[in-house]
């Protein structure tokens, strides 16, 4: 039998046991060491839960500073930054009666603050010179200042009822606009720059302007994005994808869309050009059924030829193979399908015909400048100079051939009195926002 050692004792069995004391003292070590692993764990959870919280906190901050400062890329093209960069510092949040408030922006406030106080001088003296360029400004164009206030005055105006007229989506609020009709407005978060355009009013030359600012598009010749507007190729700046527009904005941000519009819309400079709507009418025409255009022939002149031309069914597939036939739409069955209310039960209309007023929302949205095609080249100098982007770009020069108002009346002397007045008040809306006088001289003729 083996020897009992100091404090053990014998069982039963004869063998040497550990005393009740001990055992008792091993099972609390191991209650402890379980405790403690669970305190442990819980005291892990607790850490966990805690830097998740903060780096939530951090990322809603991130989200959130870059909504106040309108630039919701994440990962911009650093490469690309050299024109942005000095025209944005050279940027105004909108109309000349705003420059003077940009300088006092929260985004120009924290950088002040969180500078040495040499750079913070350096900033104050850098907005002193903003004042003093936008006190420039309004000395230099006068005129032109007034100009646009008027015309943003008859807009409110009409907007308003004031001249007793009223018109589909006048009284709507833009959340009521569904987000596929404000595929007009294009974003430029760089520059903070909102532009509505409207087809057959410069649209293609603004649209380089814009390509050129966000320098989205690539020379094949140089490598590098375009830095002259004159040098992007027309065809090119109708691509949807190189274009933010406000439609697109659901697919970006989801929920928060409408927010960041109404954000946007707040801040952002906002600008259009417009055209007298009977002149606009002709252009269209002329651009797009006047010479054959694949495209327009089989979604509209094959239409308008079947429907008021009394052509029989056997109409030529193609645009090349009616105008080569000597068969092409006339202005006559263009207008008789403007007016023709089955051409809107079917489809909208297209937006080379589409009234102003149902592309840029001129009720919904406050612009700050508008242009007009009458006065583009003086409205395009004052409205680069506005932007503080003159000194990095012109403006395209315009087309050569372009429609004239005095052609109305030899575009319309074919066309029965009742349907042009009948034209009119589908277009009515347009002449009296925009301030263009009634087309006596077709009406009444």
């Amino acid at each position: 039998m083996l020897p009992v050692q100091r404090g053990h004792e014998r069982n039963t069995t004869g063998l040497c046991v550990a005393p009740r004391g001990r055992i008792i003292l091993i099972r609390r070590i191991k209650v402890n060491i379980q405790s403690g692993v669970s305190m442990g764990a819980w005291r892990g959870l607790r850490v966990a839960f805690i830097l998740g919280s903060l780096f939530m906190i951090l990322l809603i901050i991130v989200y959130w500073d870059g909504v106040g400062g309108f630039n919701l890329y994440l990962f911009p093209d650093m490469k690309h930054n050299s024109l942005q960069s000095g025209c944005s510092r050279r940027m105004t949040m909108s109309t000349v009666s705003t420059v003077q408030s940009h300088a006092s922006s929260p985004i120009t406030a924290h950088t002040a603050t969180s500078s040495s106080p040499i750079e913070a001088a350096q900033i104050l003296t850098d907005e002193e010179q903003m004042k003093e360029e936008s006190e420039d400004e309004r000395i230099r164009f006068p005129a032109e200042d007034m100009e646009q206030e008027a015309r943003k005055q008859r807009i409110m105006d009409v907007c308003s009822g004031k001249d007793v007229m009223d018109f589909p989506g006048r009284t709507r609020a833009l959340d009521q606009i569904p987000i596929r009709e404000l595929d007009h407005l294009i974003v430029d978060d760089a520059h903070q720059i909102i532009y509505c355009y409207v087809p057959k009013v410069a649209c293609t030359n603004w649209k380089r302007v814009l390509v050129v600012l966000s320098q989205s598009l690539i020379s094949p010749s140089t490598g590098k994005p375009y830095t002259d507007p004159e040098a992007v190729p027309p065809d090119l700046v109708h691509n949807s994808s190189l274009h933010l527009t406000f439609a697109k904005f659901w697919r970006h941000y989801g929920s928060l869309s409408r927010h960041l519009m109404a954000l946007k819309l707040q801040r952002y400079t906002k600008f259009l050009f417009v055209r007298d709507p009977f002149v606009r009418l002709i252009s269209a025409f002329r651009n797009k059924f006047e010479r054959p255009n694949e495209d327009f022939y089989r979604q509209f002149g094959s239409v308008m030829l079947r429907r008021y031309g009394n052509v029989s069914e056997d109409l030529a597939e193609t645009a090349a193979e009616a105008f080569a036939a000597g068969i092409k739409p006339t202005f006559h069955q263009f207008i008789s399908y403007l007016l023709d209310p089955e051409t809107e039960r079917k489809s909208i209309f297209n937006e080379h015909w589409r009234q102003v007023y149902r592309l840029c929302h001129p009720c919904q949205v406050k612009y700050d400048f508008i242009g007009r095609l009458e006065t583009l080249e003086t409205d395009s100098k004052h409205l680069l100079k506005l932007l503080k982007v003159d000194q990095f770009l012109r403006f395209p020069s315009g087309a050569r051939n372009r429609t004239e108002t005095s052609w109305e009346r030899d575009w319309f002397a074919q066309i029965p009195l009742t349907k042009r007045r009948e034209l009119y008040d589908l277009y009515k809306p347009d002449f009296e926002l925009f301030g263009y006088p009634r087309p006596d001289g077709v009406l009444h003729r």
